[in-house]
């Protein structure tokens, strides 16, 4: 399900005075070099140069410096997961993946390292990134959703790679795959975005060989799921609740497109699924037949026709199979690229939701100037010289409130807009890409049929 690039990367140099460079964001703003040789293109990754970047420390994550460093580049980062493994017995086991990241970007200790991860820690990962970036626009791609009943029944197995009585993938062993595929999407869309994947959780989730601290807060069955829960209630209620009177017609039409959008990728990903489901069906009915033309083989006194039956059974086998891997195409290549992109919306929505809350409390800091004002206007006609320079005080620190929300909001409109177009820009290739290996892998699947009906044609034509 995943391209894996094993070969190193090759001829690329790296300056000493980088490579002293303990972290990025040590320093309020520092000078990094992002611009390694390249003589040659290995393993997908283009020969580019990356022009110098000014970084800035996390406390002013946000602001116009980090707005200027998410220029539209390419990331020379590739992250692969591989070998999930279970550890551990009963509900207290996990399942870690092998994290195997490859890169010449001067800003990472290696040009390739690999470390084991839990689930937990790619969404302990996904919630640092939300709580730094979010207020500032940022579209954090999501991280896989839990699932408590896939999960317990993980748990509970023997292994993840267990196969079901016909030879298919289990239950189990589907669940962690899909699993797997999602996170390896998530680190790689965090890994090219150009703010993201220069953040220092995110460069220590990929390079440090020691665990990390089990991240609890995303456990499903603890309290504070529980409490996250009712925050998300919370949260839902407010989206609805929380609306503000848009005058810019920019976000006016992207939230009606996103809406659309996301109205209508619904509706594919139910049909993608129900197809998927038919041709498990119809791999199903392949196999009864399978079976039901071996049993008549086998008790056919007629040798030629005995022989067509039986290498007819074997080819409904084969078809069982093609079946099978036809429904992996539309789940796996098609259903979760469909998925991805629902979460992605979600995060969109929830970039705008952010926006809005900027937005109330920018208006709520200019409310409360205006009753300062009157105050100091009451103030001054009851001749009151203490409560004037109360007053007079207090809407010189609503005046400041005011002119930073104001800033905030339009510094965050700015950088959505910058995000959105990234988005639209990346949505394109890749779905244009997802459809093409969509169609590819459906074309060879049909090949592959008409391959196995042209062998059995001259034993059925030998039947006498």
């Amino acid at each position: 399900m995943s391209a894996e690039t094993d070969a190193p990367f090759n001829n690329v140099e790296i300056s000493n005075e980088n490579r002293e460079e303990e972290d990025l964001f040590a320093s309020a703003v520092q000078e990094v070099s992002l611009d390694p040789e390249i003589n040659g293109t290995q393993d997908g990754l283009e020969k580019s140069t990356i022009d110098d970047i000014s970084v800035s420390s996390p406390a002013t994550i946000g602001s116009s410096i980090m707005e200027e460093i998410a220029t539209e580049r390419s990331n020379n980062i590739i992250i692969t997961i591989t070998e999930p493994q279970k550890i551990g017995e009963g509900m207290s086991s996990y399942v870690a993946y092998r994290v195997i990241t490859k890169t010449n970007m001067p800003i990472f200790s290696k040009l390739d390292f690999a470390v084991l991860r839990r689930f937990s820690d790619f969404l302990g990962l996904h919630e640092k990134l939300t709580e730094k970036y979010l207020r500032s626009g940022r579209i954090i791609p999501p991280a896989p959703e839990k699932s408590i009943m896939g999960t317990t029944k993980l748990k509970m197995s023997s292994t993840p790679s267990t196969e079901s009585a016909n030879g298919s993938p289990s239950v189990q062993s589907q669940f962690v795959e899909r699993r797997r595929a999602a996170l390896e999407r998530f680190l790689n869309r965090v890994a090219q975005h150009p703010v993201l994947c220069i953040d220092p959780d995110f460069r220590e989730f990929l390079e440090s060989d020691t665990e990390l601290p089990k991240a609890t807060s995303t456990s499903a069955l603890s309290g504070a799921g529980m409490l996250r829960l009712f925050n998300k209630v919370g949260e839902t209620v407010n989206k609805i609740t929380y609306r503000m009177d848009e005058s810019d017609p920019w976000f006016e039409e992207r939230v009606a497109r996103i809406e659309s959008l996301e109205s209508g990728l619904r509706r594919l990903c139910g049909a993608c699924e129900a197809l998927a489901t038919e041709r498990r069906e119809l791999a199903g009915r392949a196999h009864e037949a399978a079976r039901a033309i071996a049993a008549a083989a086998a008790a056919d006194p007629h040798a030629p026709l005995s022989r067509a039956l039986s290498h007819l059974s074997d080819l409904h086998e084969k078809i069982e199979h093609l079946r099978n891997e036809q429904a992996n195409t539309d789940f796996y290549v098609l259903t979760e690229h469909i998925k991805d992109y629902l979460g992605l919306i979600g995060a969109i929505k929830d970039v705008f939701h952010e926006r809005v809350k900027v937005f109330q409390h920018w208006q709520h800091s200019q409310m409360q100037l205006t009753k300062r004002r009157e105050n100091k206007a009451k103030a001054e006609l009851a001749n009151r010289p203490e409560k004037i320079e109360q007053a007079a005080n207090e809407i010189i620190e609503w005046e400041s409130k005011v002119e930073r929300g104001q800033q905030e909001f339009d510094t965050m409109s700015r950088v959505i807009k910058k995000e959105l177009e990234r988005f639209e820009e990346i949505r394109l290739d890749q779905l244009r890409d997802t459809l093409l290996r969509y169609l590819d892998e459906h074309m060879k699947h049909q090949a592959q049929a008409i391959r196995y009906w042209d062998a059995f044609l001259p034993e059925a034509r030998a039947i006498k």
